[in-house]
C-alpha cells in the first residue's frame, strides 16, 4: 500500500512511496523514458496530471519508486514549468517538467517564454496521440493529438522533438539535457508518442551512460581579442562594466569583485537578473536596470570604455543615456546570446553598437581579462559617492510600497534570506546586495503568473542547496501575479517547501493604471477614468482565505505601517518553522520615485 512519509534530506518533506511490484524482464517504452531521466540526472519532475502521459507516470512511480526524478504534483502546468524555472535559477541546473498532450503545453506556454526569456534550463515532456489513428480512442484522443505538438513553442524553446522508436526516446532525451545546459541556456521539449509509451518491450536495450553526452565545456576567450580588450580597459580613464546575466558562483562573485577593484571600474547591475555585484561595494554606481537613473545615464554618458557582461537590453540602456546620436566611446560585450536569437520573439531586443564582441560567457571573460589588466593611474578621479539608498520610514496611516523593504529589513534582523521576486514598485537600489543568492531577479518574459511557482521552485533549490539552505525564501509579489498563480501554494504545503510570500498589494493592475494615465494626457481626456478594467475591488479578495485554503498560514490584510513588522516576523517564525506563510500587506498605489527617460514615455 502506498503512503506517505519523510523525503531525503534536502528533499521534499512529503514523499508519497509506492508498493513496488514490477516483474524483471517485463518492460514498456515508457520504462525507456522514465530511467532516462534517471541517467541525466533530474532531481525532481513537476506535473500536472494527464492521461497522454499515463504510461510515463506509471513508470516513473511502479518502476523507479517515485524517486530520481521524484514527482511534486502542481495544480496547474503553469505552476510546473515555473517551478522547474525557479529552481534552476537557484541550482543552477535542471529539474524537469511534465504537461499533459497539446493542452496542458497549452497552458505551460507562458511559462515556457519566461524560461526562454531568463536564458534558463527546463527540460520539459509532453506527450501525444496515439500518433497511429487507428490506435485512438473515440474523440478524446483525437482532440489530444496534433501533427505537430511542438510547434506550439518551437520560437521559444532551444529544440523540440518527438522520438518514434525506444533508442531514439534515449537520445531525444540525452540530446534535450545537453541542449538546455549548454550556455546560452534554455527550455526545451520532449514529446512522447502515447502509443510508443504504452508498448510491451520486454528487455530495454542497453541504457546509455549520460557521462559520454555531456554538455562542451565554456568556450575560452579568443586571445587576441581578450588582449585588444584588456588593453582599452586599462587605458580607459572611466571604465564602466553591466553586469548583466552572470554566474551565481561564490568563485565567479569574487573574481567580479577583484576585476572591477583592479580596473577601478564603475559598476552598474540589473534587478531583472539578480544579484551580481556588491551593492554597498565604493564601486556599485546608482541604480539601473529597465529605467536607469538620470545618474545612470550620465555615468553611462561619461564612461569611455564600456563592458557588457550579458547585460539584458544593451542597445536599450545605451539609447536611454545616449539619446540619438552615439557618444564617441568604446563598447565591448561579453555574450553568447546571440546564438539563440530568432525572428519570431524580439526578447533579443535591440541591436546594440559594440566595438569588440567577446563570443564567450560573461564569468568567462571576466577570468580572461583578470591577469592581462595593467592599470598606470586611479579610474573616475572626479566621480562623487553614490548617495546612500533612502528608504522611508514606518510611520503614517498607510504603506507606500517601498516600506515593505523596510519592514522586512528589520524584521530579519541578521537573518540570511533569499529575495526570490521583488515588485515593480521597488526602485533597483531598494534591498541590498552582498551574495550571489540574496536576489534572483525578475521573471524572464514579463508574463504575470509566474511568481508563486518560481517561488516555491526557488524554496526548493535553496533547500537543495549548500549555499542556501541556511537561507529564508521570500518572494515579493504583486496582488496581480499572486492572484493568477497562487494555487502553487498547494505543492509547497504538500511537499513541505517552507517559503514565505509577500503580496504587495494595491488592489490594481496598477501597471497599467499609469498606461492608461499616458493615453488620456497625450488625448487630452479624463485622468480620473485610469482606473476603470484595472482595479481589483468590489469585492477585493481575500488573500489570507486564499492562502489557508490550500494549509498555508495566512496574515492578513495588513494596512498600517505599525502592523507591519509583527507580521512579517510572524511570517518569518512560520517559515523558520518549516511551514508556507502568506502575508497581504496593502500599499499606497504607486512606484518608487524614477527619473528615468523611459519611464517619463
Amino acid at each position: 500500500m502506498s503512503d506517505i512519509t519523510s523525503g531525503p534530506a534536502g528533499g521534499p518533506g512529503a514523499m508519497e512511496r509506492p508498493a513496488l511490484g514490477n516483474e524483471p524482464g517485463e518492460h514498456w517504452g515508457s520504462d525507456a523514458a522514465a530511467l532516462m531521466l534517471r541517467e541525466i540526472g533530474l532531481p525532481y519532475v513537476a506535473l500536472n496530471p494527464g492521461a497522454s502521459y499515463r504510461g510515463l507516470h506509471d513508470s516513473l512511480v511502479n518502476l523507479l519508486g517515485n524517486r530520481e526524478p521524484q514527482m511534486l504534483l502542481c495544480l496547474h502546468e503553469e505552476h510546473a514549468v515555473a517551478m522547474a524555472h525557479g529552481y534552476a535559477k537557484v541550482a543552477g541546473r535542471p529539474m524537469g517538467a511534465i504537461v499533459h498532450s497539446n493542452v496542458g503545453l497549452m497552458h505551460a506556454t507562458m511559462a515556457i517564454f519566461n524560461a526562454w526569456c531568463d536564458r534558463v534550463p527546463v527540460v520539459v515532456l509532453g506527450a501525444t496521440g496515439p500518433v497511429d489513428a487507428a490506435k485512438r480512442r473515440p474523440w478524446i484522443d483525437w482532440i489530444h493529438t496534433a501533427q505537430d505538438q511542438g510547434a506550439l513553442i518551437r520560437n521559444y524553446t532551444k529544440w523540440d522533438d518527438q522520438p518514434s522508436s525506444v533508442p531514439a526516446i534515449y537520445e531525444s532525451i540525452l540530446r534535450a539535457h545537453r541542449m538546455a545546459t549548454t550556455p546560452p541556456c534554455g527550455p526545451v521539449y520532449v514529446c512522447l508518442d502515447a502509443a510508443l509509451q504504452e508498448s510491451r518491450i520486454g528487455e530495454l536495450p542497453p541504457l546509455p551512460s549520460a557521462e559520454r553526452f555531456r554538455p562542451p565545456r565554456p568556450a575560452a576567450c579568443d586571445a587576441a581579442a581578450a588582449q585588444e580588450a584588456a588593453a582599452l580597459l586599462s587605458n580607459a580613464e572611466r571604465p564602466l562594466i553591466l553586469a548583466g546575466r552572470v554566474a551565481r558562483g561564490d568563485e565567479e562573485w569574487r573574481r567580479r569583485v577583484q576585476f572591477a577593484e583592479a580596473l577601478g571600474a564603475v559598476v552598474l547591475t540589473d534587478p531583472k537578473a539578480g544579484a551580481a555585484f556588491p551593492s554597498a561595494h565604493k564601486l556599485h554606481g546608482p541604480p539601473a536596470g529597465n529605467q536607469p537613473s538620470d545618474a545612470a545615464c550620465e555615468l553611462i554618458r561619461a564612461a569611455d570604455v564600456i563592458l557588457s557582461l550579458d547585460w539584458v537590453d544593451l542597445a536599450g540602456l545605451l539609447k536611454n543615456a545616449w539619446g540619438v546620436e552615439p557618444v564617441d566611446n568604446k563598447v565591448i560585450s561579453a555574450s553568447l546570446d546571440h546564438l539563440v536569437h530568432n525572428g519570431w520573439s524580439m526578447d533579443y531586443q535591440g541591436l546594440a553598437p559594440v566595438d569588440l564582441h567577446l563570443a564567450v560567457m560573461p564569468d568567462a571573460a571576466v577570468e580572461a581579462l583578470s591577469p592581462l589588466i595593467r592599470r598606470s593611474r586611479p579610474a573616475w578621479t572626479e566621480r562623487p559617492p553614490n548617495p546612500a539608498p533612502q528608504r522611508p520610514a514606518l510611520s503614517g496611516e498607510t504603506i507606500a510600497p517601498l516600506m515593505l523593504a523596510t519592514g522586512l529589513r528589520e524584521a530579519l534582523g541578521s537573518r540570511a534570506a533569499c529575495l526570490i521576486r521583488t515588485p515593480l514598485a521597488w526602485s533597483a537600489n531598494a534591498w541590498d546586495v552582498a551574495h550571489p543568492l540574496d536576489t534572483l531577479g525578475g521573471d524572464g518574459g514579463g508574463g504575470i503568473g509566474g511568481g508563486p511557482g518560481m517561488a516555491v521552485g526557488a524554496a526548493l533549490g535553496l533547500r537543495d542547496s549548500a549555499q542556501g539552505a541556511s537561507r529564508l525564501p521570500i518572494a515579493v509579489l504583486g496582488d496581480g501575479d499572486f492572484l493568477m498563480g497562487c494555487t502553487a501554494i498547494w505543492t509547497a504545503v504538500h511537499y513541505r517547501i517552507p517559503v514565505l510570500m509577500i503580496v504587495s498589494n494595491n488592489n490594481s493592475f496598477f501597471n497599467d493604471e499609469l498606461h492608461q494615465d499616458r493615453m488620456a494626457r497625450q488625448r487630452n481626456r479624463p485622468v480620473a477614468n485610469r482606473w476603470i478594467g484595472q482595479r481589483i475591488a468590489d469585492p477585493e479578495p481575500d488573500l489570507a482565505t486564499l492562502a489557508r485554503g490550500q494549509g498555508a498560514e495566512g496574515f492578513g490584510p495588513i494596512r498600517r505601517p505599525d502592523e507591519l513588522v509583527r507580521a512579517l516576523r510572524a511570517g518569518i517564525d512560520c517559515v523558520e518553522g518549516g511551514g508556507v506563510a502568506v502575508i497581504d500587506v496593502r500599499v499606497e498605489p504607486g512606484y518608487a520615485p524614477v527619473n528615468a527617460p523611459a519611464d517619463r514615455r
